[in-house]
């Protein structure tokens, strides 16, 4: 009996999704449990399975190409199976979603032969490394360069390298049309959905406060001196003092949920990471409990697979509150939007030096680090975030707090 191959909802918050690679042919045999396609949902990029033994007769979709959950993607049979009243009337609907290709206006130039299309990240690699973008294969949607290619292009030797200066040159100086459209990733597309979920309806207040990270510094310099083991980043240690004052402050680690407000007992800690794509928020179970080490060693590892797009969907889904840091980019203070049903999130800026008057009355250089807490009104008042700060406040600027 034929076996239907349908888009399956490969995450909890998948509508549609994008074929990205048929991994299987028409024609091949194939087996219950074997990976028939990749396909780009709204979070990453998952395995299609195929659900019975049979042949791939035919493949309903191409490579790239956009369908809504539960649409007919292909059909497994046997080979002499009539599969024609299971396909009968499957192509069209399905191909209305397909990936718009990139427009130019009728008016503008046609893109020279070897126009190279890829993304911010992936250029500002390439620059660095010296990788002529020329020589790269896009994965990309529309074959754009990402920075997994560049990755790859660098330890498999496949693309050419000149100096640094002439990549760049070469990325910069590409000419084009007036404009280019591209279709929205899956994502992109989600992410545009949530903030229009979040910005609007959430009637949300700022705080800012400015920590002293003077000590952190010095206990951060100790535990590197004893071995690689005791290191940790002043992101472990911010997560870490986070997920600590979260226990501490139940009604900022809760979910709003329109007709009732749920307060967790654990701490579920997001953490914001940039991709190519777009925007991703892996989660760190039970950070409560977890030490500093296994805080650094579980956030470097789901950046990691965040940004090669392998997360598995219950990695980056039940967050009960959320941290966004991109001081590593000098970016001083900002406001990040709070990511539903969530009732806050943190902003973290970059850590400077700055001469400050002492205990003494004289001057003397401490590590500043601003912080900027966004606060949804219907759930947090300004006193309650104003005192969760003060606490994170003391974790942070006595991080022997957070050993005890």
């Amino acid at each position: 009996m034929a076996t239907k191959v349908f888009m399956e909802a490969l995450s909890p918050t998948m509508e549609e999704g994008r074929l990205v690679k048929w991994n299987k042919k028409e024609g091949d045999v194939v087996k219950a449990g074997d990976i028939l396609a990749e396909v780009e949902t709204d979070k990453a990029v998952m395995e299609l399975v195929a659900r019975g033994d049979g042949i791939l007769r035919k493949q309903l979709i191409t490579e790239g190409t956009t369908a809504p959950v539960t649409s007919l993607v292909g059909v497994i049979a046997t080979a002499d199976e009539d599969i024609a009243a299971l396909i009968s009337g499957a192509s069209a609907p399905i191909a209305a979603h397909a990936a718009a290709p990139m427009a130019t206006p009728v008016a503008a130039p046609a893109a020279p032969a070897g126009r190279v299309i890829a993304s911010p990240l992936a250029r500002r690699l390439a620059g660095d490394e010296g990788v002529n973008l020329g020589g790269v294969q896009g994965s990309g949607p529309g074959g754009r360069i990402i920075k997994r290619d560049i990755e790859a292009a660098l330890a498999g030797g496949g693309a050419t390298v000149a100096s640094a200066a002439s990549a760049r040159v070469f990325a910069a100086a590409a000419p084009g049309a007036a404009f280019r459209d591209e279709s929205l990733t899956q994502i992109r597309k989600t992410i545009a959905r949530r903030l229009a979920e979040s910005i609007g309806p959430i009637p949300t207040f700022y705080l800012t406060a400015e920590f002293d990270l003077s000590r952190a510094a010095e206990m951060r310099h100790a535990a590197a001196a004893l071995g690689d083991a005791f290191k940790f980043s002043f992101n472990d240690l911010i997560l870490k003092a986070t997920a600590t004052a979260l226990t501490q402050h139940p009604e900022v680690n809760a979910h709003w949920l329109g007709d009732r407000i749920r307060y967790f007992n654990t701490v579920h800690l997001g953490m914001a990471v940039a991709t190519d794509d777009g925007l991703i928020v892996p989660v760190i179970f039970d950070a409560q409990s977890k030490r500093m080490s296994e805080i650094s060693a579980e956030s470097k590892s789901l950046a990691k697979r965040a940004r090669e797009r392998k997360l598995k969907p219950e990695e980056f889904t039940g967050s009960t509150f959320s941290v966004s840091n991109l001081g590593m980019m000098q970016i001083d203070q900002f406001t990040a939007i709070i990511n539903p049903p969530e009732v806050g999130i943190l902003a973290i800026g970059a850590i400077e030096d700055k001469v400050v008057v002492g205990a003494d009355g004289g001057f003397e250089v401490r590590k500043k680090l601003r912080v900027t807490m966004s606060c949804d009104h219907r759930v947090i008042d300004g006193a309650v975030g104003a005192t969760f700060l003060q606490t994170l406040r003391r974790l942070i600027e006595n991080p022997l707090l957070l050993v005890f």
